[in-house]
């Protein structure tokens, strides 16, 4: 492929990636003001509420949310607050892209804290991997225990919140629409509640085997809210008899609309008590012109295998529609199309980031093109209508990954490993996509696998959507793992380490960084000239896992 600009970058990263996240933290950020009283809502337990300084903003609107007999295609919060982030992804494209911001390159130095909200309630991967949603004046979050908040988004003062029943096992997060929020309030229960008041409406009724698991940041659109499960409980990952299922959900009573089995096979190929696979962990792109979602699917297990089936060898064939993009009906749960990027995948290289959807002239014709990635780093652009693959392009270190089996006997290293390649959410904007990309490898052997270190480092990548031709590169000494973001002329992206970066679009220059109060592995949201930034691993001690507000000061 052609390299046409090249920017390097390196940033120090101030603490190695460490899954396991149990320090407490005791000190406080820059510009935090004294703790405030603790609101306690009917139906929850006493969650400390928002420290914050007022400053001069633009009033958002506020409207009293009144339920349509006739729910719109696109819920009418959504609608009226498009030009702040009222999707997980910001639209249905998930472009990620916010051009209704007053951020720039000659701004961004003016952006000051306004308001911190405390998350002292964390898991074994931090305290939040979600997008915030910001909507008629509010924020909305749920951190990684489940709890859920609704934030004033002036001041970060509580207005209610929802305690969580059980703690995520992988991503989460919210939906909104129709005057009601979405979400899993554990990794075995999906809830309606009441937007003005948090408490539950309805409790779908989603059968789960043991190994099965609610792990996504839902989505809604006409009438119907979409979710999957996937093969991670309490219990471990990829344990056997678990597979993931993607639902549409009546959003009135929770009731299942349709749903669509990730694994095309009753017997998930051949051995239900080893094999398990697919779902999506990540929210889908919808098309609403063509009333069509697109997903992107996770890995089969057992990976790489076990001592008595080597090599995947309990599920022989390609096992689909694991590492695959599929796009399916809207209303109707049809697959229209797919793409398996990777068949029988042995490396754990799940094809799950959410595609992008965009127009761009490729060989002289406007095409529909969905933009997909993945663990696999690599990146593909495929025809919206029929699922033709148009471009493909290698991102990051390869090294082995083009192994089908490993040797009896032997180990090898693979670059991307099973915590490498494109991991979080890519941006769009103006003809060129935006990649985070992780460096990290793994050690296989035909039945075993072992991360030798969480060592790793990271790219973001500027790739032009016609033709899939790299145009810069921007190396980190840390891992990237906060997605991308467009504002303008911008591109932000975060580190584990706690560091956000933006970055000039035309040539990859860092132009403003910000140290965070933590480790940070959700993305960020941008919301008028308001930076929302969930700082949720707590990778040093002394840190602060909590949701940071920069506004741009007056």
């Amino acid at each position: 492929m052609q390299l046409r600009l090249r920017t390097v970058v390196v940033c120090v990263a101030l603490t190695s990636f460490v899954l396991a996240c149990s320090s407490e933290s005791t000190s406080s950020p820059p510009a935090a003001a004294a703790q405030q009283p603790v609101v306690v809502t009917p139906g929850t337990v006493p969650m400390p509420v928002a420290t914050a300084r007022p400053v001069p903003v633009t009033a958002m609107n506020q409207n009293e949310c009144v339920p349509s007999p006739s729910p719109e295609e696109i819920p009418p919060e959504v609608a009226r607050n498009s030009s702040l982030w009222p999707l997980p992804n910001r639209d249905y494209a998930s472009a990620r892209a916010n051009f209704d911001s007053n951020i720039s390159s000659d701004t961004i130095d003016r952006l000051e804290v306004v308001w911190t909200f405390d998350l002292p309630e964390k898991t074994n991967w931090g305290a939040a991997v979600s997008n915030p949603l910001v909507i008629d004046g509010v924020v909305y979050f749920q951190d990684l225990p489940s709890n859920i908040f609704a934030l004033d988004f002036d001041t970060g003062k509580a207005i209610w919140n929802h305690r969580g029943e059980g703690p995520s096992v992988a991503p989460n997060g919210l939906a909104v629409g129709y005057c009601k929020i979405f979400a899993a309030v554990s990794a075995s229960e999906f809830e309606a509640l009441d937007i003005d008041t948090g408490l539950t409406l309805w409790t779908a009724e989603i059968e789960l085997t043991d190994h099965e698991g609610i792990n996504i940041q839902p989505i809604v659109y006409d009438g119907l809210v979409y979710l999957s499960t996937a093969p991670r409980s309490e219990k471990g990952l990829y344990l056997g008899d678990g597979v993931g299922i993607i639902y549409a959900l009546d959003q009135e009573t929770g009731d299942i609309v349709w749903s669509f089995n990730t694994v095309d096979s009753d017997d998930i190929w051949g051995n239900r008590e080893v094999n398990s696979g697919g779902g999506a962990w990540f929210p889908a792109s919808i098309d609403t012109e063509r009333g069509l979602t697109y997903w992107g699917v996770g890995n089969p297990g057992p990976w790489p295998g076990t001592e008595e089936f080597p090599n995947g060898s309990s599920r022989p064939g390609p096992n689909l529609y694991t590492d695959s993009v599929v796009a399916l009906d809207h209303k109707t749960g049809e697959l229209v199309w797919f793409n398996q990027v990777r068949p029988h995948d042995n490396f754990d290289l799940d094809f799950h980031v959410t595609p992008i959807l965009t127009t761009e002239r490729i060989n002289g014709q406007d095409r529909d093109i969905a933009i997909g990635a993945g663990k696999t780093g690599t990146v593909h652009a495929f025809d919206a209508d029929t699922g033709e693959e148009l471009w493909v392009t290698a991102v990051g270190i390869h090294q082995n990954d083009d192994l089908t089996e490993v040797p009896i006997g032997e180990s090898v290293v693979v670059y991307p490993g099973a915590l490498g390649g494109v991991e979080t959410f890519m941006a769009y904007a103006e003809g060129v996509v935006y990649v985070p990309v992780m460096n990290l490898p793994t050690t296989f052997t035909a039945s075993s696998k072992k991360t030798e270190s969480l060592d790793g480092t990271g790219i973001l990548v500027a790739i032009e959507a016609d033709t899939g031709d790299i145009m810069w590169e921007t190396e980190f000494d840390d891992l990237v793992v906060g997605s991308a973001t467009v504002v303008n002329d911008l591109v932000i992206t975060s580190v584990f380490g706690g560091t956000v970066h933006a970055l000039n679009r035309t040539n990859g220059e860092i132009v403003w960084s910000y140290q965070a109060s933590a480790g940070l592995n959700a993305p960020l949201a941008v919301a008028g000239d308001t930076i929302i930034v969930p700082a949720g691993i707590p990778n040093r001690a002394g840190n602060k896992t909590r949701l940071i507000a920069l506004r741009l000061a007056e």
